[in-house]
């Protein structure tokens, strides 16, 4: 592979936006994609795959080019250097390159690879809080896993097309996708692209989803006609998922404690020809007081770590802080016993996140249902936890309880 100054100096430019000034990845690279319409998609797809993977493994790299936080533009060469050194990529006649201690940093790499925290790039209280709550081996499988890049997935929408057509209308645009038995919506692109500039993608003809998250809406047991809450839509990828299994019939109330995401899933919606749902923020406690005991159905997409979509989000290895985490537990415990109240008697309840911790998942549950009075209501009925080193994509875990007639 020949580098590019161009193509080098963008990415440079990035990984300062991404680490100094606390940029997301996905924003940047957005950005980055716009900048030469002279770009085709070779040099798009090198400057999108070499930011991530450089976030992925920044302290790996890091340590090896021994620099610190926060990086100077030299600091952020070096980093570059030894990504380029390791993908056994020839450093052109540069400046930047001049002192390259190309034997140092394999032999860096080969040493420091024997500790898990370096090999898989992770923070330390990382480390420990995943190799405390999974076991040493079981964590050790799922960090590796999550240090995988994720594949392109698309859940396939039922309200405007079936799996079948949607596969061969992308297959006319040159997209090759895969269908897998056990997620009946979803297509696996063969290879990565760019599959929102699509008219499929235009039309509302599909989703982009990970096929984790695809099991989520089927789980809560949804029929058209019933009265559905999800107390935490954000952007709406699965209350989406749940107005097609409504068949756009009975009532869908998409909620969030913040409006601007809601207008996403507004303008997502639209071009999906999903018609059921109403929008309502949660601006105080009245809004759910309103809806206690009269949902059929009620799902809860609680706020997480984030620990099961690493793969997805590599830079918010770095955002996140162990602090974030004992609090979003407390956090997770209030939802769970506030907006289950929204369910009436018979009703169903899943309780969902896109952790991998215990302490996040099936702790939350047993302590909802032993411990609050809300919770004896209850009755648990089945979970599943996916991990990405089992299932391949995003970790998950969901709870479905009843509550009694």
């Amino acid at each position: 592979m020949r580098l590019h100054r161009n193509l080098c100096f963008t990415v440079i430019d990035s990984l300062g936006y991404i680490f100094n000034d606390g940029e997301y990845a996905d924003k940047v690279v957005a950005r980055a994609l716009k900048k030469d319409k002279r770009w085709g998609s070779h040099d798009r797809k090198f400057v999108a795959e070499t930011i991530y993977e450089i976030v992925r493994w920044k302290r790996l790299y890091a340590e090896i080019a021994e620099v610190k936080e926060p990086y100077d533009r030299d600091n952020l060469w070096r980093i570059f250097a030894v990504w380029a050194v390791l993908r056994g990529i020839q450093l052109p006649d540069w400046k930047y390159f001049e002192e390259t201690p190309i034997r140092r940093i394999k032999g860096r790499f080969d040493e420091l690879s024997k500790i898990r925290k370096f090999r898989e790039a992770i923070p330390d209280w990382m480390d420990e809080l995943g190799a405390k709550e999974l076991g040493e081996e079981k964590w050790s499988k799922e960090i590796a896993a999550q240090n995988e890049q994720a594949q392109v997935i698309l859940r396939v929408n039922t309200l405007k097309t079936t799996r079948e057509k949607l596969q061969n209308i992308l297959r006319e645009s040159n997209i090759e996708t895969i269908t897998l038995k056990e997620y009946p919506f979803a297509l696996i692109l063969k290879e990565r692209a760019n599959v929102f500039l699509t008219d499929a993608f235009k039309e509302g003809l599909f989703e982009v989803q990970d096929a984790s998250s695809q099991l989520v809406a089927p789980f809560l047991d949804v029929q058209p006609g019933m009265r559905v809450v999800d107390t935490c839509a954000g952007a709406g990828g699965k209350t989406l998922h749940l107005a097609a299994l409504m068949e756009n019939k009975g009532q869908l109330i998409a909620m969030d404690i913040y409006e601007s995401k809601l207008k996403q899933l507004k303008l997502r919606a639209k071009r999906d020809s999903a018609f059921n749902i109403e929008y309502r923020v949660i601006e105080n406690t009245k809004v759910i007081k309103k809806l206690h005991e009269k949902a059929d159905r009620v799902l809860i997409d609680a706020p997480c770590s984030g620990l099961g979509v690493l793969k997805r989000n590599p830079d918010s290895k770095w955002k996140l802080e162990s602090e974030f985490v004992d609090n979003i537990r407390k956090t997770q415990a209030e939802v769970l016993e506030n907006y289950s109240k929204i369910v009436k008697p018979g009703g169903k309840l899943v309780y969902a996140t896109c952790s991998v911790l215990p302490s996040e998942n099936e702790q939350q549950v047993k302590r909802f249902l032993a411990e609050t009075e809300i919770g004896k209501e209850f009755t648990f009925v089945q979970d599943r936890k996916i991990l990405a080193s089992e299932g391949g994509f995003d970790g998950l875990y969901m709870a479905l309880m009843e509550r009694k007639k």
